[in-house]
């Protein structure tokens, strides 16, 4: 199976290689958890489709900061910042079994499935899972017994990245409900959130347009790298 384009496997390759640069071989396995994990589930949730190839836009959505914080060094919010991508990720692809439709976060309203800032139950609890196992990778192959040699760090630290996916999770959520581009047809009213044409050129009905589901992605991840930033300095 193709998981990834040209592109997207050259964008890998850095990202892997700025991991393996900063945290040594260890910061691979989370990483590596991550894009397993990711795209076996993104083949499930399409019930047998073959999903398009990741392109290398996707792939610096999901792990550019990532491969910042892992070049200064500082694993916990490396670590954080996977944890988010996962988060996401595993909220998305399992919740799309959910047997209830999706509602957007920020109102409660239904919405069509796969549509950006909709939430289900078993969605918000997968995407819980996903960032506690990035964390539990993350402190049994961080240097130090988990991030901190002092006793019960590990379990600190723990906590900190599973916290910072779950942020990283709700806001990616939040800015999919809110910022993100959204676009209708004029003609049929279709609801899309890629520009370009139905039976005309779509029109820009929500967000902003420069703000797509990568530029979301990025922020997310992001706000999982802060989120795990702030909450190691507070209690590690």
């Amino acid at each position: 199976m193709r998981w990834l384009t040209p592109g997207g496997v050259g964008a890998a390759a850095l990202v892997g290689g700025a991991v393996w640069w900063g945290l040594g071989w260890g910061g691979l396995v989370p990483l590596f958890a991550f894009l397993l994990t990711g795209s076996l589930l993104t083949r499930l949730a399409g019930r047998g489709a073959v999903p398009p190839p990741r392109t290398a836009r996707q792939v610096a959505a999901n792990g550019a900061v990532a491969a910042i914080a892992a070049l200064m060094g500082r694993w916990p919010v490396a670590a954080g910042a996977i944890a988010a991508a996962t988060a996401d990720t595993w909220a998305t692809e399992i919740g799309s079994f959910s047997p209830h439709p999706p509602r957007l976060i920020t109102t409660g309203a239904p919405v069509p499935r796969g549509r950006s800032g909709g939430v289900t139950p078993l969605g918000t609890v997968a995407g819980i899972a996903g960032g506690l196992a990035i964390a539990g990778i993350s402190a049994l192959v961080a240097p130090g017994a988990g991030f901190a040699a002092e006793a019960g760090a590990a379990w600190h630290g723990l906590g900190v990245v599973a916290a910072a996916g779950v942020v990283g999770m709700l806001v990616d959520s939040l800015l999919g409900a809110t910022l993100q581009a959204c676009y209708a047809c004029p003609a049929c009213g279709v609801v899309t959130e890629r520009p370009g044409s139905c039976h005309g050129p779509v029109a820009l009905v929500r967000g902003v347009r420069w703000l797509d589901n990568d530029g979301v992605n990025l922020a997310g991840s992001l706000a999982g790298a802060l989120a795990a930033a702030m909450g190691s300095w507070l209690w590690l």
